[in-house]
């Protein structure tokens, strides 16, 4: 993983990306999205790489800028189940934005990948200042807990 710097077209990129994104678009102001982008930093992660591992916990929100990733869930010691897929544009670990609860699924890069990241100290601070967009976010966050039901 290495920390990259971030242009004004991504900064542009993530803007938009965010727009797509439920829990932004839906109460997002210009005031609340510069204040994020102050915050979101660029890392670059490798084939293979982790970006978290199921069980860690969770510190960070993702959107993708480029790459393929995949999320499995774990359900041996060492056996793991593909749940999902993700790309440019897909977003992941919010949950860990508000709750801070151990990872419920291991995310890793199946080609070199470019992730925005949102640590979840910094978006706690904006969440405070925004009650609104904090009840957004979290409606959003309780219906994506990737395929822990075992009759999913």
């Amino acid at each position: 993983m290495e920390r990259l710097s971030i242009s004004g077209a991504e900064q542009i990129e993530f803007v938009r990306m965010t727009k797509d994104i439920d829990l932004f678009a839906s109460t997002l102001n210009t005031g609340v999205m510069e204040k994020i982008l102050s915050y979101v930093e660029l890392y670059e992660f490798g084939p293979g790489e982790k970006v978290f591992r199921q069980g860690e916990a969770g510190d960070a929100f993702y959107a993708v800028l480029s790459g393929t990733l995949r999320v499995s869930v774990r359900e041996a010691f060492f056996f793991s189940r593909t749940v999902a897929g993700l790309g440019k544009g897909d977003f992941f670990g919010e949950m860990a934005l508000l709750n801070r609860k151990p990872r419920t699924a291991t995310v890793t890069c199946l080609e070199r990948c470019r992730l925005f990241t949102l640590l979840s100290d910094r978006f706690q601070s904006v969440l405070r200042e925004n009650p609104s967009f904090a009840d957004e976010i979290r409606k959003l966050a309780s219906g994506r807990q990737f395929g822990l039901r075992k009759d999913a």
